[in-house]
């Protein structure tokens, strides 16, 4: 399509829910892996204690999540260099080669050691994919939204991450709910990835037939080169999207990915309570995205980030200490989604923040890299970090650790200039 041909509003609408059906579809295939584990641990890994098979199976899911710096290094230089539309189509094939690997596995039983080092590949194909996905989509996202509803278009990115989890949850739950579970650890495991491989194929149909921005296609190619050293002469918005991500990605994994496991520890909440709970939240939590997306469209996104560092930092302790006794768990919905609520402050404009960073020869790999660093380094090692201090005796240290990386977050948003006003993204 040639440049301006993507302002029509409705090519505008168009080119976003591609884009955001693919980033759905992504974040499916993303946690199915993580949901469907118990079951497919077995398959992959020689016989014996069912703890090591699991340890083996969180290995290869941590596997992935180094793997996304990698890819948003990777899929940022080539979003920048060849344009939003190309990396995000090959983002969804790598998710779809990805799942489609795991889904047609034979076990370990048939093919031996080759059956985990498939696994292994498909695992780094899914985490170059989402380490991608995410600068790639924001960028995208947020050059394709006109600029007054920039906010509220942008938001659709954590929507449809959430989307994601809560599909995921979905399938888990109706397969445990028709097949036994030894059908389950035999077979029907694969159901969910076959899914995701499908999806994601559907997904790759509607991004090829979306439009480029108007914001790489008005950049000469002679910008599109030597991207690491003009990431260098952006290294301050970078470093501003790191401390950023340090409490807001810590935090999202804190008290969603999270959330469930501590409730059954700590509070001793059955799984079963502890599930539909996190489940409700998240769907509310999904739900107001657009709201704060459309609310800095008129105040500001700076007004939002101080208001998750002020309030995250006050507030963090006090909720974690009450949600660790909670029995009532109209209670521990409540505040459970207080947190969430607060968090979407955040959440809602994270990505178009920082996209807003930087200029469109260097956006999605400004974005991605930095963005990708701080999430495996803050996010990613969430669970880790609490259950590490729950060993030593010490589970409120974890409160307080989470608290001081929202700090971080919040010197962050003093010294940001609000990037609605100053934003780089033309239009």
């Amino acid at each position: 399509m040639p440049p301006g041909g993507s302002a029509t509003s409705g090519g505008r609408i168009k080119s976003l829910v591609g884009g955001s059906i693919g980033n759905l579809v992504e974040w499916y295939d993303w946690y199915v892996y993580s949901a469907f584990s118990l079951y497919f641990a077995a398959s992959f890994f020689p016989a014996g204690d069912t703890t090591a098979q699991l340890f083996n199976a969180a290995g290869v899911f941590a596997i992935g999540f180094l793997m996304r710096p990698v890819g948003g290094w990777l899929l940022g230089v080539y979003a920048d260099k060849h344009g939003r539309k190309a990396a995000l189509s090959l983002s969804v094939m790598l998710m779809a080669g990805g799942s489609l690997v795991v889904a047609v596995c034979p076990p370990f039983a048939s093919i031996g050691i080759v059956a985990p080092i498939l696994l292994v590949l498909a695992r780094l194909a899914q985490g170059l994919s989402v380490g991608g996905e995410y600068g790639a989509s924001a960028t995208y996202m947020s050059e394709m939204a006109v600029a007054r509803h920039r906010g509220f278009f942008a938001s659709f990115q954590y929507v449809t991450l959430i989307s994601g989890q809560l599909i995921a949850l979905a399938v888990l739950l109706l397969l445990q709910r028709w097949l036994t579970e030894a059908q389950l650890e035999s077979w029907g495991w694969r159901i969910p990835f076959a899914i995701g491989s499908l999806a994601a194929l559907v997904a790759l149909w509607l991004r090829r037939s979306i439009a480029e921005t108007d914001a790489f296609e008005q950049t000469s190619e002679a910008s599109r080169s030597g991207l690491f050293a003009r990431l260098w002469e952006h290294r301050r918005s970078a470093a501003l999207v790191i401390g950023l991500g340090a409490g807001g990605s810590l935090a999202f994994y804190t008290f969603t990915t999270y959330m469930q496991k501590f409730l059954v520890n700590t509070a001793h909440w059955t799984k079963a309570e502890a599930s539909l709970v996190s489940a409700g939240t998240l769907v509310v939590y999904m739900c107001i995205q657009p709201v704060f997306g459309a609310l800095s469209d008129r105040i500001g996104r700076r007004p939002l980030l101080l208001a998750f560092g002020v309030l995250g930092v006050l507030g963090t302790v006090p909720v974690l200490t009450a949600l660790s006794s909670v029995q009532s768990r109209t209670e521990g919905f409540v505040l459970i989604l207080a947190a969430l609520t607060v968090l979407s402050c955040y959440t809602a404009i994270s990505g178009l923040v920082k996209a807003e960073l930087f200029p469109a020869n260097v956006r999605a790999l400004g974005v991605g890299l930095p963005y990708a660093l701080s999430v495996s380094l803050f996010g990613g090692t969430a669970e880790y970090v609490a259950l590490w201090f729950k060993s030593a005796g010490h589970e409120a240290g974890f409160f307080w650790y989470v608290t001081a990386m929202i700090a971080i977050s919040l010197v962050v948003a003093l010294i940001l200039p609000d990037t609605r006003d100053a934003s780089l993204i033309e239009g």
